[in-house]
């Protein structure tokens, strides 16, 4: 971790004070710190895709798409950067953290796809504005989409495999697993992955 104190424990003042000062980005869980590291092409291209999807459909209306760069509060002692967000939120240009999601996306990675399927899943499912949370495999054409029909309500679970088409709240459209992995090389034989979750 760049310039952390040797614990890596903090308080929320703590750690957005260092945040504003560290070269790089780092992710705070209920008092922990957590450095995050670089992705491979893989997973930036898979990001980017859904982002200019998305980005290109928010157009002008009242919801804006955000890429990795703008972190997230997912709760009073909880900060990440997902890969992508959707908010219709009101949020200023000089705001450097965002609230009030209604789409949040995490693309896996082989350090992270337990975090995204479990502890992350858990808290963003906690957030009352979020309509929706994709998890989206590196390794192969799958996503997991929680989703739920309004703010407060009931969770419901799918899952896409090779084929298929997630319905994106808040903008009103449609996402191909196609448009997700257009350009994207995946891998012939199987790499590690990370051990599945219950939810």
């Amino acid at each position: 971790m760049d310039d952390a104190p040797e614990s890596y424990t903090m308080s929320v003042d703590e750690y957005l004070r260092f945040e504003e000062s560290s070269s790089l980005r780092h992710e705070y869980v209920a008092g922990e710190v957590y450095a995050m590291s670089g992705v491979t092409v893989r997973h930036n291209r898979i990001a980017a895709n859904v982002f200019a999807r998305l980005f290109a459909d928010s157009g002008d209306g009242p919801c804006r798409v955000f890429f990795a760069e703008v972190r997230l509060q997912a709760a009073h002692d909880i900060y990440y950067y997902p890969d992508v967000m959707v908010v219709c939120a009101p949020v200023a240009e000089l705001d450097i953290i965002v609230r009030e999601p209604c789409v949040v996306v995490e693309v896996t990675s082989p350090g992270t796809a337990r975090v995204d399927r479990s502890e992350k899943l858990a808290a963003y499912r906690g957030i009352e504005s979020l309509r929706a949370y994709l998890i989206v495999d590196h390794r192969r054409r799958r996503v997991k989409r929680h989703w739920r029909d309004s703010p407060g309500g009931g969770w419901n679970r799918e899952e896409l495999v090779t084929e298929g088409r997630v319905n994106i709240p808040c903008l009103d459209v449609e996402l191909t697993l196609d448009e997700i992995y257009r350009g994207v090389e995946l891998p012939a034989v199987g790499e590690p992955e990370a051990a599945e979750y219950e939810a």
